[in-house]
């Protein structure tokens, strides 16, 4: 990955909402982050690739539902491509209705041949779940809504 391709992505980390990204590109994985809020993002040296990066979007919110309760929205943090399911022809992670726990699966994002895992920010029941499975989404798209 050359100089210039890593300048780009510490620039996109710096003018966004998330406080890590990892990008691996043939055998070389960059891991850009931000050790605190207002800091600028900092890369660390090229390693081998590991294993897939795990984003949260914080700007999920409290809202009320139609029958008084608050949800949280669990938004995407990255443009790529949504999966609902760990591999084609297998279940969902989570349907309408179910209980998760803070920092369980609920998705994955596919960004530049990067598997990033979308976590529940908070324990409760899924109470709205995006259609789009195997499409695009972008950066702030609601993905479900944790009651």
């Amino acid at each position: 990955m050359d100089l210039s391709k890593i300048k780009t992505l510490i620039d996109f980390v710096g003018r966004s909402n998330i406080t890590e990204l990892i990008v691996t590109e043939k055998d070389v994985t960059v891991r850009i982050f931000r050790t605190s809020q207002g800091q600028e993002a900092a890369a660390e040296p090229p390693q081998k690739a590991g294993s897939p990066a795990s984003l949260a979007y914080d700007d999920g919110f409290d809202t009320p539902s139609s029958d008084g309760k608050t949800s949280y929205a669990v938004k995407a943090p990255v443009f790529g491509v949504l999966h609902r399911t760990p591999a084609p022809g297998e279940p969902p992670f989570v349907a309408i209705g179910d209980e998760v726990e803070e920092g369980q699966t609920l998705f994955i994002i596919e960004a530049m041949k990067v598997f990033n895992t979308i976590a529940a920010p908070r324990a409760g029941r899924v109470t709205h779940l995006t259609e789009i499975d195997d499409g695009e989404v972008e950066t702030g798209d609601l993905l479900a809504e944790i009651g």
